[in-house]
């Protein structure tokens, strides 16, 4: 898997030094002597300074090209793709891109009647993070009957799905590794989550949206590391909280009613969530790191506040800035004219675990 990731950002760099927005060629300036310093007999002196001046002419034409990108984000308030979709206005826009973004709501149909809208006004390129993953194939073969080079975002189609269209690059992160990384936090504490002594760790799971890859991956991952640890485990509960901060808070609360000190690790697989559990915990007089374990992921300004104050275990790196910027230079070798190849297609970024000892490098 990384060196596919490696290779495929190889070609991502490659593509982009070499490709303007619009698939332009970007000279190498020309290296003249000033005009005053040159012999007026001497014969190349005209073609020189005429190479110099179209380059600078290409410079300038390269540097204003630009292009339309349409961008779908699954809905605006989300925590996360609110950072992610800063990210990319920020990149395409310093880079003479005209973006423009479009809520989803959180609604297939509507993302659907976007992503129309947008080939009908017929952007250059599309970046899209779908509403629902069961909408791939739909989404896949609308941008291939359209031409569109397309960067698929935060949710992962399958590599067949992908594999319909040569144009097409998913950018994000293998959530696997996010929920592998959930178990390692809670294996790092002095009981390895075993705080009761019982030989068993009794948790629960607050899962985002079931039908998405990164909720499906974390949840699994997260437990997999502590039985491939050998350790046992124990669900008490594992509820739908579709990344929701007052869902989230809403879980928690009624399991801390239910099952009290029997819990003692709270898996979430966002940060969002994570904050409402801990409203629940706190409210409940339960003390984090001492009576429970909590974890997320993201690493979101407000959990790493809450981690470096001790209120959260640890939460893991979902790296917004370094996505869009894959995102973006995938988008910019496809414009370039890159093809991708079935099972080449996925650009992963690496998450990141954050704990109270390394938390102040990401604050």
């Amino acid at each position: 898997m990384r060196s596919k990731r490696f290779i495929a950002m190889a070609m991502v760099s490659m593509m982009a030094l070499s490709m303007t927005a619009c698939g332009g060629k970007t000279e190498e300036p020309a290296t003249t002597e000033p005009a005053a310093e040159t012999p007026a007999e001497t014969p190349d002196a005209e073609p020189a300074a005429d190479a110099a001046e179209d380059t600078a002419d290409a410079a300038a034409d390269a540097a204003g090209a630009g292009g339309n990108i349409g961008v779908c984000i699954y809905k605006f308030d989300d925590a996360f793709m609110t950072t992610y979709r800063n990210a990319l206005q920020e990149i395409l826009e310093g880079k003479g891109y005209t973006v423009t973004f479009m809520d989803g709501k959180n609604d297939q149909a509507e993302q659907n009647n976007q992503i129309n809208n947008f080939i009908a006004q017929e952007v250059d390129a599309l970046i899209i993070n779908p509403v629902m993953t069961s909408a791939a194939d739909q989404i896949i073969t609308t941008v291939k009957d359209a031409g569109i080079p397309t960067v698929l975002i935060n949710r992962e189609p399958t590599a067949e799905q992908m594999a319909a269209y040569d144009k097409l690059v998913y950018v994000g992160c293998d959530a696997r590794q996010s929920g592998t990384m959930q178990g390692e936090l809670i294996l790092d504490t002095e009981n390895k989550g075993d705080i009761n002594g019982d030989g068993k760790i009794s948790y629960i799971m607050i899962q985002g949206d079931p039908e998405n890859v990164d909720a499906q991956y974390r949840t699994e991952f997260s437990v997999k590391a502590l039985t491939d640890a050998g350790m046992e485990v124990e669900e008490l509960d594992l509820q739908r909280g579709d990344w929701d901060r007052n869902k989230g808070q809403e879980i928690a609360q009624n399991d801390l009613a239910k099952f009290g000190d029997e819990i003692e690790v709270v898996f979430c697989n966002n940060d969002d969530m994570a904050i409402g559990a801990l409203q629940a915990i706190q409210a409940a007089g339960r003390k984090v790191n001492e009576d429970i374990y909590l974890v997320g992921v993201d690493a979101l300004d407000a959990a790493l506040n809450e981690v470096a104050n001790g209120n959260m275990t640890g939460t893991v790196l979902n790296d917004a800035q370094g996505q869009a910027q894959g995102a973006v230079d995938a988008m910019e070798a496809l414009l370039g004219g890159a093809t991708y190849a079935s099972g080449e297609q996925s650009i992963y970024v690496d998450y990141v675990k954050v704990t109270p000892e390394n938390v102040a490098d990401f604050q």
